[in-house]
């Protein structure tokens, strides 16, 4: 298993039960669908990056895991429904296994390599985000 795996599979471990089987089924679904994606674990919690530009990740909120994708206010896909105040992201929160509709996520992560706003030049361009594709 690559390191950048690792790091993950730990976050992952350090979760409660459930939460636990919820973030390894993301980051099954994720791996599986961006295969071309690097993943690391950022800012505290996994995110997978298209070309340097963060795309999508997870996080364990109280409200739930977070599954975030950072262009998805663009996806018209209404399960992503938590909107960002800043900046062009949309989520959705899952607080069981069963709630996951795999075929959506992988929907959404289709959409994700189309849709993407550039934040990896976020701070070189003061903070003006621009479309990519």
């Amino acid at each position: 298993m690559a390191e950048k795996q690792t790091e993950i599979k730990s976050y992952n471990d350090q979760q409660t039960e459930i939460d636990k089987q919820i973030c390894d089924l993301l980051a099954e679904t994720i791996n599986n669908e961006l295969t071309e994606a690097e993943s690391k674990i950022w800012h505290a919690h996994p995110v997978w990056f298209l070309d340097n530009n963060p795309t999508v990740g997870y996080s364990a909120q109280k409200k739930g895991i977070r599954l975030m994708f950072w262009s998805g206010a663009d996806f018209d896909e209404e399960n992503l429904n938590v909107r960002g105040q800043k900046f062009k992201d949309a989520s959705i929160f899952y607080n069981s296994p069963t709630e996951i509709d795999t075929n959506e996520i992988i929907r959404w992560l289709k959409k994700s390599r189309d849709i993407q706003w550039d934040y990896k030049n976020l701070m070189k361009k003061k903070g003006k985000l621009e479309r990519l594709k």
